[in-house]
């Protein structure tokens, strides 16, 4: 009974709560995100380009056959298009994530830091100094 209870008490963290919420809100937010990038931005962008769908962009590679005139043996398909997309769509998430953090950061109240301990002047380091040397 003691692993069960044990890990009752972990899973009921608020740390662990709370990443289990963000993680179920970044992933609705990353639908909305990727939404935005296929269906606004990625058109705008095949318009501007003349037309290009950068998520159909692939190249075929193919395995020649040694048999001379006959089929390629085998090919793959590198769909360098998607990745494009995928990588567009993940630098649009971060910023959006930067600039939301720096929304919250701002409307968070700052809290004050404690003054420092007031320490000993400049010219009180160098009168101790000048005592000690004239001990020597």
């Amino acid at each position: 009974m003691g692993l069960i209870k044990e890990f009752k008490e972990f899973a009921m963290r608020g740390n662990v709560m709370d990443m289990a919420v963000g993680v179920i809100i970044g992933g609705a937010f990353g639908k909305i995100v990727s939404s935005l990038v296929d269906d606004v931005l990625m058109p705008l962008i095949g318009m501007v380009t003349g037309g290009i769908d950068v998520s159909g962009l692939a190249y075929k590679v193919m395995l020649p056959n040694p048999m001379e005139g006959g089929e390629p043996l085998a090919g793959a398909t590198l769909k360098y298009g998607a990745f494009i997309q995928n990588v567009i769509d993940f630098l649009i998430i971060a910023f959006c994530i930067f600039l939301m953090l720096k929304a919250i950061n701002k409307l968070m109240p700052k809290k004050e830091e404690p003054a420092a301990p007031a320490g000993p002047t400049q010219e009180e380091l160098l009168t101790e100094i000048r005592d000690l040397l004239k001990k020597k």
